[in-house]
C-alpha cells in the first residue's frame, strides 16, 4: 500500500499539529492549494515513520523538529515542495532513506532539497578563517543552485536554536557561533529581517546570558512605563488616518534585545540613554496611501528632517522598501514610524521567501534580482584561481559595506559598494561592457575610470572592440565581481598570446632544423612531450618553461640529428625576439622575418619615418628616421636598412609626451577629458608642480602617429598650455 492510501478517509479528521501546518498555508492567499492536505500528508506520514523511535536532546520525539520547521516554513509562505522539503529534510542524514526513495515516492525536486539541505548540514564550521572560507563557499555553491535549500536550513538553524538549551556548553557554543557568523549575516542579506533578529536575539542569550537577562528586564520595565503614552500615540494616529479613509493596520515593533544591546555598545551608552525603543508601523494597500499618509502625519506631528528615509524611491539592496520618520511627540519623545504596503511588510518580514513563486507559473523575475548577488558569487567561486583565504574579506565588504545609487542612461537602478568606480558599474551592468569599457560619462561628462561613484549619478559607459581589460584597474575596482573578471580576462589573454608565441617559435625553429613535416607530429601527440595538450605545450614553450631542443628530446630519444644544428645555430632565446616580429609588425628591407626591436630611446610609433640600423649579436634596432641618437655614420653605411610599417590599426604603442602649463585648478582634469574624448588610453601619469607651472609626463597608447598628433592638437588648445611635445630620451 502507498503512503498516499493512508490519508484519513472515515473520521476526515487530522492530527492538531498537521491541521496548524494547512491553516497556514491555507492563510496565505497567493499560494493557497486546494490539494495541500493530500499532497503534504503523504510526506508526513513518511517522515513520521521514518524517525519513529528517535528522541531529541529534550528526550521529546525527533519527529516534533521536522513539523516545527514544516510550520516555520508554511509561515514564511513557501511552496508546498519546500513545506515538504522541510518534513523530510532529515530523512537521508538520520534515517536509512535514500535518494532514490524519496524521489521515487515524492518526485525528483522534493528529493533534491532533502538532498541540499543534508549536503548543507555536512558543512563543519570552524572559526579558523582559511576553513571557514572554504565551508562558506560550499553553502553558497549550493544557494546558487535552489535558494530554497536554504531557507528550509534556515528553518531548520531557528527550531535548533529555540531548543538549543538541551545541548551541551561546549556544542550551545560553537552553533552559536556559527549562527552569529554565517545565518545571521546570510538572513540579513535575503533581506529576511524577522528572522535575523529571532536568531541574533537567540545567539546574544546563550553566548552572553547575563547581560541579555539584563537587557531583557530594562526592556520589560521600559515597555510598562511607556505604556500609556504608545497608546495615546497610537490613537491620535488612528484618528487622523481614519479622515482619509484609508485601509491601514497600525503595528507596534519593539527593538530585538541584540540591536538595543549592539547600540549600547557602539554609542558608548547606557540602557536608558537609548531611546529609540520601539517604532510604529504602518501597512497600507499601495505606494500612494505611504505618501498620503506621510503628508498627514507630518502635519500632525513634528518630523526630524535629517531621519527621514525614502526606501520605496531606492529599495535597499536586499530588497527592502518602507519609508521611514521619525516625529516628535507632545511630550518631547522621539518616535520612528514605518510606513509600507503589504507586499512591503511581507518582504520586510521573509525578505526572498516572500518573493517564491510556484515552478512553472509566470512570474516576475524579483527572485533572481533578490539572488543576484549570489549567482555572482558563483561565478566568482567557480573561477579556479579564488582563494579561499581572501573570501572571507572579500564576502564582509559585499555583504556591508555602504551602498551607492546609481543610474544606466535608460534609467535603470544599480546598487553599488561605496567607493565603486565606472569600472565596477561596467561589469555589473554586462562582463562584455567592463572588458570593452575605454571610458565613461558620470552626468554627460567624462571623467577618469579611477574616478569614485556618488549616488544619484547618471552613468553612460563608452566601449570599443579593440578594448582589453587591464590590470591597472585591480588598483581600484571595488567589487568582487569586477576584480575577478578582470583578472580572469588578464589570464586568459597572457595564455593565448603565449600560446601564439609559443607556436611561432617552434615553427621557425623547425624550419630552420629542416624538420617542419613533425610539427604534426608534436602538435597532434603532445603526449610525447610530457603534455596533456596542445595548448600547455605551446604555452610551455611560449614562456619559456621549455626549449623547442627539449621537446624534440623528448619526443624523437632516438633521433638526435638535430643537436648539430642547434649547438652551431643561435641561442633559443633569440626566436622570441624572432617571434615578435610579427607582432611588431614591421617589414625590414621587404624581408617579415628578421630579429628586430623597437629602440627606447625614441619610441617609434606606426606613421613615423623609421630606419633600422644593425646592432651585431642584436638584429635590427628601428629608430624614428630623424633619432639623434643615431651613430653618425655614412646613410649610406650598409648597418643602415630601411624599415617600414606594417600593422593593423588595432594594435597600440606607448609613446611618451611632455606637457608644461600654468598650473591652476581642473588643470588635470581638463587634460584628461582631451585625451579621452580622442579615445586614447592613458597608461600613466606624473606630474610635478614649480612656480607656479605644471610639468606632466604622460605615457599614451596610441595606434599611430596621426592619432598622437591628434591629442596633443587638443591639448595645445586647453587654456594656459605652453608646450606639448614628444618625449625623447636625448
Amino acid at each position: 500500500m502507498k503512503i498516499a492510501d493512508l490519508i484519513p478517509t472515515v473520521t476526515g479528521s487530522f492530527p492538531n499539529d498537521f491541521n496548524e501546518i494547512i491553516k497556514s498555508i491555507n492563510q496565505n492567499q497567493i499560494y493557497k492549494n486546494k490539494n495541500s492536505e493530500k499532497l503534504l500528508w503523504p510526506a508526513y506520514q513518511f517522515s513520521k515513520h521514518s524517525h519513529d523511535g528517535q528522541k531529541r536532546k529534550s528526550g521529546k520525539p525527533y519527529f516534533e523538529h521536522c513539523i516545527a520547521v514544516a510550520k516555520l516554513l508554511a509561515d514564511w509562505h513557501m511552496d508546498i515542495n519546500t513545506i515538504i522539503g522541510g518534513i523530510l529534510h532529515d530523512c537521508i542524514e538520520d534515517t536509512p532513506v535514500s535518494f532514490e526513495e524519496l524521489s521515487n515516492e515524492f518526485g525528483e525536486e522534493v528529493a533534491s532539497l532533502v538532498d541540499g539541505v543534508t549536503k548543507l548540514g555536512g558543512i563543519e564550521y570552524d572559526t579558523r578563517k582559511e576553513k571557514q572560507a572554504e565551508n562558506l563557499m560550499k553553502m553558497f555553491l549550493s544557494m546558487a543552485k535552489d535558494i530554497r535549500v536554504v531557507i528550509i536550513k534556515f528553518a531548520d538553524r531557528l527550531h535548533n536554536m529555540k531548543t538549543i538549551e538541551y545541548l551541551s556548553l561546549i556544542k550551545q557554543r560553537r552553533i552559536a557561533i556559527e549562527t552569529r557568523d554565517v545565518y545571521s549575516p546570510l538572513a540579513h542579506r535575503l533581506g529576511m529581517f524577522e528572522l535575523k533578529s529571532q536568531l541574533d536575539d537567540l545567539v546574544f542569550k546563550t553566548l552572553q546570558p547575563e547581560k541579555y537577562k539584563k537587557v531583557d528586564k530594562n526592556l520589560r520595565s521600559r515597555i510598562l512605563n511607556r505604556s500609556k503614552s504608545l497608546k495615546k500615540i497610537t490613537n491620535k494616529i488612528k484618528i487622523n488616518l481614519n479622515e482619509l479613509k484609508i485601509n491601514y493596520e497600525l503595528k507596534t515593533r519593539f527593538k530585538s534585545h541584540s540591536s538595543i544591546y549592539q547600540k549600547m555598545l557602539n554609542q558608548n551608552k547606557d540602557f536608558a540613554e537609548i531611546h529609540d525603543i520601539y517604532a510604529i508601523r504602518i501597512v497600507v494597500k499601495s505606494k500612494n496611501d505611504c505618501y498620503s499618509i506621510l503628508g498627514l502625519l507630518h502635519q500632525f506631528f513634528t518630523p526630524i528632517a535629517e531621519r527621514f528615509k525614502d526606501y520605496i524611491a531606492t529599495p535597499k539592496i536586499n530588497g527592502y522598501q518602507s519609508l521611514h520618520t521619525t516625529i516628535v511627540s507632545s511630550s518631547g519623545e522621539m518616535i520612528e514610524i514605518q510606513i509600507r504596503t503589504e507586499d512591503m511588510d511581507r518582504t520586510a518580514e521573509i525578505g526572498v521567501a516572500a518573493h517564491w513563486k510556484y515552478k512553472g507559473k509566470d512570474s516576475s523575475n524579483s527572485i533572481d534580482k533578490h539572488v543576484k548577488w549570489l549567482r555572482d558569487l558563483l561565478m566568482i567561486l567557480s573561477d579556479e584561481s579564488s582563494d579561499p583565504s581572501e573570501f572571507m574579506n572579500l564576502l564582509k565588504i559585499d555583504l556591508f559595506q555602504n551602498e551607492v545609487f546609481v543610474f544606466t542612461p535608460i534609467g535603470e537602478l544599480i546598487q553599488l559598494p561605496l567607493g565603486s568606480t565606472p569600472i565596477d558599474f561596467a561589469y555589473e551592468v554586462h562582463t562584455e561592457v567592463g572588458d570593452r569599457c575605454i571610458s565613461a560619462k558620470v552626468d554627460g561628462k567624462i571623467v577618469p575610470l579611477n574616478s569614485q561613484l556618488s549616488s544619484g549619478s547618471t552613468i553612460e559607459i563608452i566601449t570599443s572592440d579593440s578594448q582589453k581589460p587591464s590590470a591597472a584597474w585591480l588598483k581600484f575596482v571595488k567589487t568582487t565581481k569586477a576584480r575577478t573578471l578582470i583578472r580572469k580576462s588578464y589570464r586568459k589573454s597572457e595564455k593565448e598570446g603565449s600560446a601564439k608565441l609559443g607556436k611561432e617559435i617552434l615553427e621557425k625553429t623547425l624550419r630552420r632544423l629542416r624538420m617542419l613535416d613533425r610539427l604534426q607530429i608534436l602538435l597532434s601527440s603532445p603526449s610525447l612531450s610530457g603534455f596533456e595538450n596542445k595548448e600547455s605545450l605551446l604555452i610551455s614553450i611560449g614562456i619559456g618553461e621549455i626549449t623547442v631542443r627539449e621537446v624534440l628530446q623528448k619526443s624523437f630519444p632516438s633521433d638526435d640529428n638535430f643537436d648539430i644544428d642547434f649547438k652551431k645555430g643561435k641561442k633559443e632565446k633569440s626566436f622570441f625576439n624572432l617571434a615578435r616580429n610579427n607582432v611588431l609588425g614591421i617589414s625590414v628591407d621587404g624581408i617579415d622575418n628578421i630579429l628586430i626591436n623597437l629602440s627606447k630611446c625614441c619610441n617609434p610609433i606606426p606613421g613615423d619615418e623609421i630606419i633600422g640600423f644593425v646592432t651585431r649579436g642584436k638584429g635590427v634596432s628601428i629608430h624614428r628616421s630623424r633619432c639623434k641618437n643615431l651613430p653618425i655614420l655614412n646613410k649610406s653605411s650598409d648597418r643602415f636598412i630601411e624599415a617600414e610599417w606594417k600593422i593593423s590599426d588595432k594594435k597600440e604603442f606607448f609613446s611618451k609626451i611632455n606637457i608644461v602649463a600654468e598650473d591652476r585648478k581642473g588643470l588635470l582634469k581638463d587634460i584628461t577629458e582631451a585625451i579621452s574624448s580622442t579615445k586614447v588610453n592613458i597608461n600613466s601619469l606624473d606630474t610635478k608642480t614649480q612656480d607656479s607651472l605644471a610639468s606632466m609626463i604622460i605615457i599614451l597608447a596610441v595606434s599611430n602617429l596621426k592619432r598622437l598628433n591628434q591629442v596633443i592638437r587638443k591639448i595645445e588648445n586647453i587654456k594656459g598650455t605652453l608646450s606639448v611635445r614628444r618625449f625623447n630620451k636625448n
